[in-house]
């Protein structure tokens, strides 16, 4: 697979990395498991469908950025796959930031939309006003007192139950953006680092396989945070 890296071809990571598991037989094994739930390649690959889906709903299109603005349950990885597979492009930043921290990067990646934690969704709501590319702003696992305080807001959990699991994956090509990944800012305001498809595979492949040894099945435990290049890139 290596030896394809620099030869452009029609090539999504999701469909690599989600949908080829199931594929070879693993649509049971578990994917990923957070401290209350657990996520099979299978209804990985169904429920990244359908946020894929319900993105396009709306009007989200190829090379928007969506900001991934909550905590590590297995929502994220859904999130993060399902807008790669749209051809969407993620953004998963720190949840720990200042209300002026999240809007330089909002401002700054003009994200169409957030999926954004209940605990984290009056911040953004201050600062919307002010991000006029802001179109949609998502919720994730809100209370029911959360979502009866909350306005002008969708929610995660309604949108995935009325999007349908049809198999989806954007034509993108092997040498177009995925991802973004923001730096630290310790040196000045944070940049956005723009990675391709085909840098998660070889990250995989050469840090995952090569270098650290991992196995079908071995089960990782990953203590970084999914909105650091480091925890994505060995927990996701």
């Amino acid at each position: 697979m290596l030896e394809d890296v620099l030869q452009r071809r029609p090539y999504n990571a999701a469909a690599h990395f989600v949908d080829a598991n199931v594929a070879r037989g693993l649509g049971d094994k578990v994917a990923f498991t957070d401290s209350q739930r657990s996520l099979t390649y299978a209804q990985l690959q169904a429920s990244s469908c359908q946020l894929a889906a319900a993105l396009q709903a709306l009007d989200l299109r190829a090379e928007n950025r969506v900001i991934l603005l909550f905590h590590d349950t297995i929502d994220h990885p859904v999130a993060f796959w399902g807008a790669i597979r749209a051809g969407i492009i993620p953004v998963p930043i720190n949840t720990l930031l200042t209300a002026e921290q999240y809007h330089y990067l909002f401002a700054d990646s003009r994200a169409a939309a957030a999926i954004v934690a209940a605990a984290l969704a009056p911040t953004l709501l201050s600062l919307r006003p002010r991000l006029p590319c802001l179109r949609s702003i998502i919720v994730v696992g809100a209370s029911a007192k959360e979502r009866a305080e909350l306005r002008d807001v969708l929610f995660f959990e309604d949108l995935m139950a009325r999007a349908e699991p049809t198999p989806l994956t954007a034509a993108t090509m092997s040498d177009e953006v995925a991802f973004w990944m923001y730096t630290s800012g310790s040196t000045g305001d944070p940049k956005a680092v723009r990675h391709v498809h085909t840098s998660l595979m070889v990250t995989a492949t050469l840090m995952g396989q090569g270098v650290i040894g991992l196995r079908e099945d071995d089960v990782v435990f990953s203590a970084a945070k999914l909105s650091f290049s480091y925890g994505l890139g060995n927990a996701v």
